[in-house]
């Protein structure tokens, strides 16, 4: 499955978040990340996010799909993501 994650948590979280991520996902831009994963690897990043966030007061939003969808970027791209073979 494909997922997009996108975060807004407390100023003194959003570093341990950001390094979480990046070590399963790719980054997109400030605090977007998307790529592709197994189940198993989607259930430990939820655990992982669940461990380092504060529920009372972040929000973390993960969109699933079944493939990467097209994608059209305006300006900048930050960290582009090309077709790995």
């Amino acid at each position: 499955m494909y997922i997009v994650v996108v975060y807004d948590v407390g100023v003194e979280r959003v570093n341990r978040v950001k390094k979480f991520l990046r070590q399963h996902l790719n980054w997109v831009q400030n605090s977007v990340f998307e790529g592709e994963v197994t189940l198993s690897e989607y259930e430990r990043i939820k655990t992982g996010l669940r461990e380092l966030i504060n529920e009372d007061h972040d929000a973390i939003i993960i969109y699933k799909l079944r493939s990467m969808p097209p994608r059209e970027t305006l300006g900048v791209e930050k960290n582009p993501i090309e077709d790995i073979i």
